[in-house]
């Protein structure tokens, strides 16, 4: 149960997106087409199902104090806990590349429509943000993967959601000043709203 509390938490009331507004910039600029939304939201997903549980195992095994206990009990006393954020970001570089290469072969006309965002979500704080939640709450293995897959969907479905909207809102006649990123910005705040109303649901174990 506590997974799937892990899971709903991180899709809906902790939204890594509309909670904690991480990666905003890729989301206020992809959601303009809902096929863009969607191929990044995909890519997202993938990226944060990887290198959660990756993350997870390089900071155990190798980074923290005692880490690397498994190899000698002489490096008991070592803490290699400064190169947590470049460590991280190595992971996600290289599984992006990954990611990226995959779209490039699978879809031309998605990786043209990404463009510059798709490289770049290896600089997105919200991929790296999940990973440094993960260490800071102190999950487990499975419970890391959980956190990791549950935040990509919501970030999936924050993007694609404000991507059909924006679809939607061009036939309406939207007052000038709020044309463009201010009627965005109101959308999320909404949206940001209305995934809170899920905080009341917590499955007992």
């Amino acid at each position: 149960m506590e997974l799937i509390n892990i899971g709903i938490s991180s899709i809906f009331t902790q939204n890594i997106l509309l909670a904690y507004f991480l990666g905003m910039c890729s989301f206020l600029a992809l959601s303009k087409k809902v096929a863009t939304a969607f191929g990044l939201g995909l890519a997202v997903v993938f990226v944060l199902g990887i290198t959660a549980p990756v993350n997870w195992l390089i900071h155990e095994y190798v980074l923290k104090e005692g880490a690397l206990a498994w190899i000698d009990e002489r490096f008991r006393a070592v803490d290699l806990g400064f190169l947590t954020f470049i460590s991280f970001i190595a992971v996600i570089a290289a599984l992006v590349q990954v990611v990226e290469m995959a779209v490039e072969k699978i879809s031309t006309a998605l990786y043209n429509a990404l463009g510059i965002y798709l490289p770049l979500i290896t600089v997105n704080c919200a991929i790296l943000g999940v990973s440094l939640f993960m260490v800071e709450r102190k999950y487990s293995l499975a419970q890391a993967t959980v956190f990791g897959v549950g935040s990509g969907i919501g970030f999936f479905l924050a993007i694609v959601s404000l991507a059909a909207i924006r679809h939607k809102i061009r036939y309406s006649n939207v007052p000038a000043p709020m044309r463009g990123l201010g009627i965005t910005m109101l959308i999320t705040g909404l949206m940001a709203m209305a995934f809170m109303i899920f905080s009341g649901i917590t499955l007992g174990g």
